[in-house]
């Protein structure tokens, strides 16, 4: 069982031209989107300083209850020891602050490659997809 790795990119990488991209700011409602879903590549979360997680629930929000498959991306202040944690919310690509080094938060990955909880992806507990293998 191992999650998904995200697509991390440096802020000069983080620049495109997608014309279906909306930044949703961490004290909005996601639920308040489902009508526009369709329309959207890529929705960006905000992290507005480490410590505040609501951009996770947003994630988990618009993967697990609303079925959007598009790019949910997390930008502001995404530290290293975040991203495996992005990555079970739902998060598919992350912007790193300025100087953090992408070898390094790649490695995250490699450190937990299971979880016993479930989460966006597998969504039963690492015991019930044991017992259903």
């Amino acid at each position: 069982m191992t999650t998904p790795q995200l697509r991390i990119l440096s802020a000069e990488e983080a620049v495109d031209d997608l014309p279906a991209v909306l930044a949703l700011p961490n004290d909005e409602d996601p639920l308040t989107l489902a009508e526009r879903l369709k329309d959207i590549q890529r929705i960006e979360l905000v992290f507005p300083k480490f410590t505040d997680g609501r951009a996770y629930s947003q994630a988990f929000l618009l993967r697990r209850r609303m079925g959007f498959t598009g790019d949910i991306r997390a930008t502001g202040d995404v530290l290293i020891d975040q991203l495996v944690q992005m990555s079970r919310m739902g998060f598919s690509s992350a912007v790193l602050k300025p100087g953090v080094d992408a070898s390094a938060a790649n490695r995250q990955f490699e450190r937990f490659a299971a979880f016993y909880q479930g989460d966006v992806v597998h969504q039963q507990p690492h015991f019930a997809a044991a017992e259903t293998a």
